[in-house]
């Protein structure tokens, strides 16, 4: 957006909305890019994507699953940009009541409901000269969308209760893990947001997918986690090091991260082993993914994976899902039996038996 020189009917645009309590603080000239890490060529081509864009004044649509770090992104986007110096404001649609959303996004004046004892200005507002990043915009209600539509076309966001617009000058940065092409589709989304916001579409991958980082990762969030609790030379053990690398991550990059954090805290000594991981990640899931994209099916390509992902789940029966998981353990094991044997914490003998119960050839596979 173009910065205006005067707000309406000839007035300065306050570039100080009057309730500064509410008004975040503009970025200072030295704060540091947020760490996106990654050596995987997805993730370096992703990070030369935020360097080419982040200057512009593009609007951007930021896609992928919860925790993949779409908001550092976005971060990162505002800290490389000419606006670096202007608020990061960081809103939540998905968390804000439907009631509330209007006056939250774009200000009210006094008296325009019961309570509205002060004029407000909004977070639209509060982001004047910076970046407006609003996450989870795939949750925001369709009389919400057509206020934001015509913020972005026209640069003016009109408070409840008043009928002067008043210019902003905003960058507006999205992201959600929802399809919103799907959600346009059945009407929930309009279709003409979704291109004004579709201008740099930038798409996160989920962990899984770029299994090469979760080392990389770990150790970073390691050595955080061990400074924030005055810990120094922690380390892992080469079994949970392996166990890191074999899970598939669902809560991807963030349960990594709380992963981390919950082995320093309840480790004793200066090596972290197995023991000290969450549960669930010690522990196989027996469960497919209902979101998202699903982890790796042995013999079935990722599109096809996907289609299915949400088809008749509910029907299949516990042996049904067993078998399936244990096949893509194995698969990821290359056909080792005695591994996948480890990751799912069974003896090698009791596979066997579930394999020769579901009519799998041995033929192929290692350590019988």
């Amino acid at each position: 957006m173009v910065p205006p020189a005067q707000g309406p009917l000839g007035q300065p645009h306050p570039a100080d909305p009057p309730d500064r309590a509410r008004r975040p603080r503009p970025a200072p000239a030295d704060v540091p890019l947020p760490p996106i890490l990654g050596a995987s060529a997805r993730m370096q081509r992703l990070l030369k994507l935020v360097a080419r864009v982040a200057p512009t004044d593009s609007t951007v649509l930021i896609l992928g699953e919860s925790g993949t770090g779409k908001e550092l992104v976005a971060r990162s986007l505002h800290v490389l940009s000419k606006r670096s110096q202007g608020p990061f404001v960081a809103v939540n649609v998905g968390a804000l009541p439907e009631s509330l959303i209007e006056s939250e996004l774009f200000g009210y004046a006094r008296g325009a409901f019961t309570g509205a004892v002060s004029d407000r200005p909004g977070l639209v507002e509060e982001a004047h000269r910076g970046t407006l990043f609003l996450d989870e915009i795939g949750d925001m209600p369709l009389a919400a969308q057509v206020k934001l539509l015509r913020t972005l076309e026209s640069n003016e966001v009109r408070r409840l209760g008043e009928n002067t617009p008043r210019l902003v000058d905003v960058r507006v940065v999205a992201a959600t893990h929802r399809d919103l092409q799907a959600l346009v589709a059945e009407g929930k989304f309009r279709d003409d947001l979704y291109y004004r916001l579709n201008v740099v579409q930038i798409e996160m991958p989920p962990l899984r997918e770029r299994a090469g980082d979760v080392g990389l990762l770990a150790s970073f969030f390691l050595d955080r986690a061990s400074r924030r609790a005055g810990r120094r030379a922690l380390r892992f053990t080469p079994e949970a090091e392996a166990l890191l690398g074999r899970y598939d991550w669902p809560g991807n990059v963030r349960e990594l991260e709380n992963a981390i954090e919950h082995a320093v805290a309840v480790s004793e000594g200066p090596v972290l082993s197995a023991a000290d991981l969450p549960a669930s990640v010690r522990t196989p899931r027996l469960l497919t993914r209902v979101a998202g994209v699903a982890p790796d099916d042995a013999g079935a390509d990722a599109q096809g994976r996907a289609r299915g992902l949400g088809r008749d789940l509910d029907a299949r029966s516990l042996d049904d899902v067993t078998r399936e998981h244990v096949l893509r353990v194995l698969s990821r094991h290359d056909g080792n039996a005695s591994a996948a044997a480890r990751q799912l914490g069974v003896s090698r003998t009791t596979l066997w038996r579930m394999l020769k119960r579901w009519g799998v050839p041995r033929d192929g596979m290692r350590g019988s």
